[in-house]
């Protein structure tokens, strides 16, 4: 293949371990669920995405990327204009890679490799300096999941009447109904709805629906809204209360949270 596609499909089965894909997609930009044969990392160089699977949703930041292991089922969503880098890694192609999906910070090293390889032709030479650095994107793929970040993640339940509910506040997260609503929304009684959430996320319905207003702002704020405007719309009383939260999740304020992204869209 000598032609880059904008195809997913057509870089399965390309004859190199690393296929690239490059895109450019609008906003509002929905991929409907789907998988693939190879792993991929999902990474925007600008704009916002969120790529949700059966297990969980997560929110794409330009400092952030999605790892998907082969055969996970999952879908695409583009908050605004999105820049897309796909890299499709072939399962055998290094033993470290992870076998679940996870959220990969995005080293300035690993962004210009992306950047790179995106420019190589598709099947790039396996010699030489076009093989060393497919070689290192994966070396950099291995250490950045060695070290855990906060993620900007949403366990997923698997009862479509709490998945239901689950939608509703990713469509409307500042939304301040309360357990009694979403019950009568889940036709579940309230400790019933309780357990059942907890059960089948991991944590209490209070702090998803607070990880949920959380990967909104940093959505959000990556697409430039100011911060109080992102305070109030996601449903917090004041910024003040926004920037406490904020620093106790990802231990940083959320102007040097998105310092980086900054000078990455500055660099572009």
């Amino acid at each position: 293949m000598d032609i880059r596609s904008t195809r997913g499909t057509d870089y399965q089965r390309v004859n190199r371990p690393i296929g690239v894909l490059v895109d450019e997609y609008p906003a509002g930009f929905i991929d409907p669920p789907h998988r693939h044969e190879r792993a991929q990392l999902v990474y925007a160089t600008s704009g916002v995405m969120s790529v949700i699977t059966d297990q969980a949703s997560f929110t794409i930041p330009p400092q952030r990327g999605v790892w998907i292991p082969a055969g996970i089922r999952h879908e695409a969503q583009c908050r605004g204009s999105v820049s897309l880098k796909t890299l499709y890694v072939e399962p055998e192609a290094d033993t470290r890679m992870p076998k679940h999906c996870m959220s990969v910070k995005i080293s300035g090293l690993l962004r210009e490799l992306i950047i790179e390889a995106g420019s190589l032709p598709v099947e790039y030479n396996l010699d030489g300096r076009e093989a060393r650095i497919m070689a290192l994107i994966l070396d950099e793929i291995a250490e950045a999941v060695s070290h855990r970040e906060t993620p900007l993640n949403l366990p997923m339940p698997a009862d479509p009447r709490l998945i239901r509910i689950c939608r509703a506040i990713m469509t409307d997260p500042a939304s301040e109904d309360d357990l009694d609503h979403w019950s009568e929304v889940a036709c579940m009684g309230r400790r019933t709805l309780t357990r059942a959430f907890r059960r089948e996320t991991g944590i209490t319905f209070a702090e998803w629906r607070q990880q949920a207003r959380l990967a909104e702002a940093v959505s959000m704020l990556a697409m430039g809204k100011p911060v109080t405007t992102v305070a109030y719309e996601v449903g917090y009383n004041s910024p003040s209360a926004f920037g406490t939260m904020f620093q106790r999740a990802f231990g940083t304020s959320p102007s040097q949270y998105f310092e980086q992204a900054g000078k990455a869209r500055t660099a572009e």
